[in-house]
């Protein structure tokens, strides 16, 4: 399945390898010929960036399931201002892995909010702090606060977050999709049991990253 974020870049691109496929045929131009292979290329890419696949979420509701595809790079301790002492999870997506992003655990949202920034790259711990994110704070039905910080990188220039204030949502539902390689903050009260480490390599909906205490 192709996420339909992705129509937005693939449609023109393909009409584009239409046209420049019948000119080169008639014309022979080397130059059309040249745009059509990079146009080629970059719409099978496309293709493969905005795969969307159908993945099955473990039945167990108090597992907390991972909200993005990619690396595990860090797992720091931090202070919160609104989840108080906390565990931050940082995630890395590579232009390989799947960029939707999912709800990892049901709950209610308290805000949604954009911050402007930089473009650093995405590997680059700073990266968290200093660059273009959204950041959206759940509480789940049991009282448990979190939240999962969508950023931006030195490629990805579009992060889209389909979550909205006061909404409940469930655990596997679409929370955004970030257009090319990015990273994702988890951040979970210092309690949390985290079961994953650094260097780990996660999916959105099926890996587990740990449980509410």
């Amino acid at each position: 399945m192709i996420a339909p974020e992705g129509k937005v870049i693939l449609i023109p691109a393909s009409v584009f390898l239409l046209v420049l496929g019948f000119l080169s045929y008639k014309s022979g131009n080397v130059w059309i010929k040249s745009t059509f292979i990079i146009d080629f290329i970059f719409v099978i890419f496309s293709l493969y960036f905005f795969r969307d696949p159908e993945r099955a979420i473990p039945e167990d509701s108090s597992k907390f399931i991972s909200p993005a595809d990619g690396k595990v790079v860090q797992i720091i301790d931090i202070n919160d201002p609104e989840v108080g002492q906390a565990k931050q999870i940082s995630i890395f997506l590579s232009v390989f892995n799947v960029h939707k992003q999912v709800v990892p655990m049901g709950g209610e949202i308290v805000h949604s909010k954009y911050n402007k920034g930089k473009f650093l790259a995405a590997w680059n711990h700073k990266a968290s702090m200093d660059n273009e994110q959204t950041e959206v704070l759940f509480q789940t039905k049991s009282g448990l606060k979190y939240k999962v910080k969508q950023i931006a990188g030195l490629i990805a220039r579009r992060i889209l977050c389909y979550m909205n204030e006061s909404v409940s949502y469930e655990r596997g539902d679409k929370l955004g999709f970030i257009r090319f390689g990015s990273r994702v903050d988890i951040i979970v009260p210092y309690s949390f049991n985290i079961d994953v480490k650094v260097g780990d390599i996660v999916e959105n909906s099926k890996s587990i990253l740990g449980s509410e205490v």
